[in-house]
């Protein structure tokens, strides 16, 4: 599991020459200046590029913890006519695969007039779309007595002022853990902004990275190399510091 990152490691520190023509992980020669020279060696410095991907990130973030945990609180927690059938047919979108919808979802953002914009990798994000996430949320919601529905109703709680003030401080391990697996999906996601961004300076990381490989001239491996492990590093960062939310989280969630 670590070998690749120790190799990419090694080949942003490497020669052009030496990155595919030599097998050892340490270089010949240490090339710190494919760093620098990586930041700044597309037409759009990599502070923009960044900056793009943190924007879509914390805001996705947010929209999922908000819109999957308002559609979980509402199958674990309330009756509804209708109910096992909508959880049905959420559950069924869990098999359907993105690319399916792919072309269809194009369509409608290219009808409102969204594409080249942000909206698309983020609107869907506040309507609960990530099904997994919903689900990972009831499992947890679950568990959580019903004495405290009823006591906070009793107490003249609306079912709003339960979800709010009873169940979601409550249920932070897992609200923590879609907080975690959302930041690290959409950070790394390539076909979305792929898809929807046109214009350079819009782009993610992602999307930042591909822009070293030439078709046409000479690919920049070493400075691609370099901008990939710096990518990883806010992931590796958020993934340690709440590391054991996302083993809580899916323990409570999951094993019962």
């Amino acid at each position: 599991m670590i070998y690749p990152l120790l190799w990419m490691l090694s080949s942003s520190l490497k020669p052009s020459d030496e990155i595919f023509g030599s097998l050892s992980l340490w270089p010949s020669e240490v090339m710190w200046e494919t760093y620098p020279e990586g930041w700044e060696g597309l037409p759009v410095s990599f502070t923009r590029f960044f900056g793009n991907s943190l924007f879509v990130t914390v805001l996705s973030v947010i929209g999922n913890v908000i819109s999957c945990s308002f559609a979980a609180y509402a199958f674990a927690r309330l009756e509804f006519k209708g109910r096992n059938i909508a959880f049905a047919l959420m559950m069924m979108t869990l098999m359907i695969p993105y690319h399916v919808v792919l072309i269809p979802q194009y369509l409608i953002f290219l009808k409102a007039g969204w594409v080249d914009t942000y909206l698309p990798l983020i609107v869907p994000k506040f309507l609960a779309t990530d099904a997994f996430f919903v689900f990972l949320m009831i499992q947890f919601f679950r568990q959580l007595p019903r004495e405290l529905d009823e006591a906070a109703m009793i107490d003249g709680c609306s079912a709003f002022k339960i979800y709010w003030a009873i169940i979601m401080p409550l249920s932070l391990p897992a609200v923590a853990t879609a907080a975690i697996f959302s930041f690290i999906w959409v950070w790394e996601d390539f076909l979305g902004p792929l898809v929807y961004l046109n214009d350079i300076n819009d782009y993610t990381v992602p999307l930042a990275l591909r822009m070293f490989l030439s078709q046409d001239s000479i690919s920049e491996y070493g400075q691609m190399f370099a901008m990939s492990i710096l990518s990883i590093v806010p992931i590796i960062i958020f993934f340690i510091i709440f590391q054991k939310f996302i083993i809580r989280g899916i323990a409570m969630s999951g094993l019962k």
